[in-house]
């Protein structure tokens, strides 16, 4: 018989992610994709489109999983890897339904998916699972094969993310003038979401007091600030704050914001903030609007040196990381027992989401888990 491929089982990656308009006409449609099910009016859709309009229209995560997948693809080729990787989003074209379709039409018959979401929350990993679902239903309704399709595990405390935001925050620190640079404070930012998502994020015995989603955040960040130190010699302040909010005012959501964080250690004399967005893979518009422009105001209003590190995008470490992610997985797949690498307290998360983790407020099917109905 002959020597398996290192990726084997698996045929095919698929990166999944959220999508967003590449023009001004697809602003409103985009948001209507993304908030379908709410009842929201579309002229409310194209008030909240307004900072979309500040940038032509065009949201910047398109491009940036395009060169997400160009440095995969040379990573996997680089080291002999002859797994394909295709791209599907939830909200915009390509849509996730015809990419699973392509993928099908194609051959592949064992998928693995890399979300660009890096931690445990409804959003960030069940509801993917249940676009998974819905695509697979639909292939199903239109009777296709249906691929078996596995998640990767979360990557938040992988060495090959997490070491391009310590150099990233350096970079911003080495940036500041001189004389705040040594008392500037971190502030690590990260999507807010109601705290009842937060709360239970996670496996259930994670449930609880922010969950697996602060829980995660928590150690990147205690991670990279410890980095820092080392590297500088400053035992400096650090924070974990929020950003994006778009839930109803009476709802809890996870705070402080970081436009009142930055007031808040104003207050308190801090004499400069580096924003790390240890949240997001990329910087897509909610980098690029609610730090590059609304939370950098702010600071410009109060007077305070602020600046943004940058995110993982398309390092390469980062494309090395999923290339081990991938060869981790199949190994697992295969019965073997490999190195698992993680940072932080927490350790490498799980490869399966067990039943009852991230759940959603009304349940709903969801693949690539131990709920999966298409395992």
């Amino acid at each position: 018989m002959p020597d398996q491929p290192a990726h084997a089982p698996y045929d095919a990656l698929l990166l999944l992610s959220f999508g967003g308009p590449e023009g001004p006409d697809d602003v409103v449609p985009f948001l209507e994709n993304v908030t379908r099910g709410r009842g929201i009016p579309r002229e409310r859709l194209k008030e909240v489109g307004q900072h979309y309009f500040l940038f032509g229209g065009v949201s910047p995560i398109n491009d940036q999983n395009r060169e997400l997948l160009a440095a995969l693809r040379a990573e996997f080729t680089a080291h002999g890897l002859d797994l394909p990787v295709y791209w599907g989003n939830r909200n915009w074209a390509p849509y996730l339904t015809d990419t699973l379709r392509q993928l099908v039409a194609d051959g592949h018959r064992r998928v693995l998916t890399l979300a660009t979401s890096a931690y445990a929350s409804y959003s960030g990993c069940r509801q993917y699972r249940e676009n998974l679902a819905d695509a697979l239903a639909a292939l199903e309704a239109e009777g296709l094969p249906l691929p078996r399709v596995d998640k990767l595990r979360h990557y938040f405390n992988h060495p090959g993310f997490v070491g391009p935001m310590v150099e990233a925050a350096l970079a911003a620190l080495a940036g500041l003038p001189a004389d705040v640079r040594d008392g500037a404070q971190l502030a690590f930012t990260t999507h807010s979401i109601p705290t009842a998502a937060a709360d239970t994020s996670g496996p259930a015995e994670a449930h609880g007091d922010g969950g697996a989603y602060v829980a995660q955040h928590l150690d990147v960040a205690r991670t990279i600030a410890d980095a820092v130190r080392k590297e500088t010699g400053v035992d400096r302040p650090w924070h974990l704050v929020y950003q994006s909010r778009s839930g109803a005012p009476h709802i809890p959501w996870l705070e402080p914001d970081i436009c009142d964080h930055l007031e808040a250690v104003h207050a308190e004399g801090a004499p400069a903030v580096v924003m790390v967005p240890i949240g997001f893979v990329s910087d897509h518009m909610e980098v690029k609007y609610d730090l590059d422009t609304e939370a950098t105001a702010k600071a410009a209003e109060l007077g305070l040196p602020v600046a943004r590190a940058a995110t993982v995008g398309a390092d390469p470490r980062f494309a090395a990381a999923v290339r081990e992610l991938v060869l981790e997985r199949a190994a697992a797949e295969r019965g073997a027992r490999p190195e698992r690498c993680a940072l932080g307290a927490l350790g490498p998360s799980h490869d399966l989401c067990p039943v009852g983790c991230c759940p959603a407020r009304a349940p709903r099917p969801a693949a690539a888990g131990a709920d999966s109905p298409y395992a």
